[in-house]
């Protein structure tokens, strides 16, 4: 059976499905992540493995339109949309074992000429580049989670493809397909008020991907025009750490994750993780956020957050920036051009009260190499990262003010909630590679529909207004999202 015909009898099943929707099995996070309130449960038999499994699906639509102050060679106007969805089985477990499969579509009846897709920018992940110019083919059709788990009192095993959430990995699935990987991970809450995470990742595919690639190295394949978008392609990915060059140092380029988090101190959150390649290059970090409750109904909770990069061979084989473009001759504004060591520093502290949030945060990198991390959870995240920023280049600082409102919560509009972020990104003037200092502005409007249950819309808008340019990359842009989501 071939994939247009597997993609047209999943749509059949996802509408029939939907006709028969019942409880509320799961829920979205603000961040597009999934929240499952009904999952299976242990049975006594074979036979009942499958036919006591759950299926969930999901409906959705995502739209983009992006207005450059300034058209040019690398930058013009454009517009994508995606309309699909996805639907998941789980079965039941017996004697502990369960089985897990994920099937995602996206399709895009209405798009660009094929010669505009490679300016696409936050809307290329409804489609893959890849095959629009290697196979014209603008949808996609993905079997991105498949994995078998062994689950004992609250401790899971899995091994396959699936969606691992950590500080440095995730499924950031508020396109139309997640980004997931394939490995080995375990999670567990056994010991009380601790989740632990570990994870040996060899494969990830990005959102915009349908095979599973290397999880770090750029394509550079001489015989394929259209390599660099064949394996790990993310915005923020290291374009020096290449296919070729990985393979000539005969590198290992498995991605290794240990993560902790502890609240057993009343009030107090701890948060320690490890990520890395490494052969290559690996961060350590410590999140820390302590709460306390003032009159009125005021909560503070002040956070820090330490990130240590450290090198063991990146530097020397694609140089200490991101855009992978130093040379012997040309460092390119960075003190160490061959060396990734770095760190990374940032506070925040929330004040929340009712319905209401208020966030102030800062991040600072260290005049050292840049961070390395494309696997879709960032080292600024939480604290000054904005809608598709990366501020996350070797001595940048940045400054957040964001607000957060919960108008249902406040009696105002059910299911209507909303946030505005500004954010001041202080880059480097003397690194030519990194863009140009801006000023960020993020809004974002969610309401649940409340006369069709389990259904989301959300308007993002985006604005970015770059000064003192010179000869850098100037950014200047207005983005919009129009997103709808229906889960059953």
């Amino acid at each position: 059976m071939n994939i247009k015909r597997l993609s047209l009898l999943a749509a059949v099943a996802i509408i029939t499905t939907t006709l028969h929707a019942g409880d509320v099995k799961r829920t979205l996070k603000g961040s597009m992540k999934e929240n499952y309130k009904i999952v299976p449960q242990e049975v006594e038999s074979l036979n009942d493995l499958f036919s006591q499994g759950i299926m969930y699906g999901r409906l959705r639509f995502n739209s983009f339109k992006y207005d450059w102050d300034d058209e040019g060679t690398k930058n013009k106007n454009h517009w994508t949309m995606g309309f699909g969805g996805s639907l998941l089985y789980k079965t039941a477990y017996f004697r502990n074992f369960g089985l897990t499969a994920g099937f995602y579509s996206t399709h895009n009846p209405f798009h660009m000429d094929e010669e505009d897709t490679k300016y696409a920018k936050a809307g290329k992940d409804v489609y893959s580049r890849y095959n629009v110019y290697t196979e014209g083919e603008y949808g996609m059709n993905v079997l991105a989670q498949a994995y078998i788990e062994y689950k004992r009192n609250k401790t899971s095993f899995k091994y396959g493809r699936q969606i691992f959430e950590s500080m440095l990995t995730a499924s950031n699935d508020t396109k139309m397909i997640p980004n997931t990987f394939l490995g080995y991970t375990l999670q567990s809450n056994d010991i009380k008020d601790t989740n632990i995470k570990l994870a040996y990742l060899t494969k990830q595919k990005l959102r915009d991907h349908t095979t599973f690639h290397d999880v770090i190295a750029f394509g550079d394949n001489p015989d394929d025009p259209y390599a660099k978008w064949s394996e790990n392609d993310d915005s923020a990915v290291h374009k020096g750490l290449t296919k070729s060059r990985l393979a000539a140092a005969n590198i290992d380029t498995n991605l290794v994750v240990a993560e902790v988090a502890n609240k057993s101190i009343k009030n107090l959150k701890l948060h320690a993780n490890y990520t890395g390649v490494p052969d290559l290059v690996a961060s350590a970090t410590i999140n820390v956020d302590y709460a306390f409750n003032l009159a009125n109904g005021i909560k503070v909770t002040p956070g820090f957050r330490y990130l240590q990069q450290f090198d063991d061979g990146a530097g020397e084989i694609g140089g200490a920036s991101l855009k992978g473009k130093i040379t012997q001759t040309d460092a390119r504004g960075y003190k160490t051009p061959n060396n990734l060591d770095s760190w990374l520093v940032g506070a925040r502290v929330d004040v929340k009260k009712g319905a209401g949030k208020l966030r102030m945060g800062y991040t600072k990198i260290a005049d050292k190499g840049d961070l390395v991390a494309p696997w879709r959870g960032y080292p600024t995240g939480g604290f000054t990262r904005a809608m598709a920023q990366y501020n996350w280049y070797a001595n940048t600082k940045s400054y957040m003010l964001r607000a957060d409102y919960d108008f249902g919560k406040a009696g105002l509009v059910s299911g209507f909630k909303g946030l505005i972020r500004y954010v001041i990104q202080d880059f480097d003037d003397n690194k030519p590679d990194v863009q140009a200092d801006s000023h960020v502005i993020h809004i974002d409007l969610a309401k649940k529909i409340a006369q069709v249950p389990n259904l989301e819309m959300k308007i993002r808008f985006g604005s970015e207004i770059c000064h003192d340019k010179g000869d850098k990359s100037d950014k200047t842009h207005n983005e919009y999202r129009l997103e709808f989501n229906y889960l059953f």
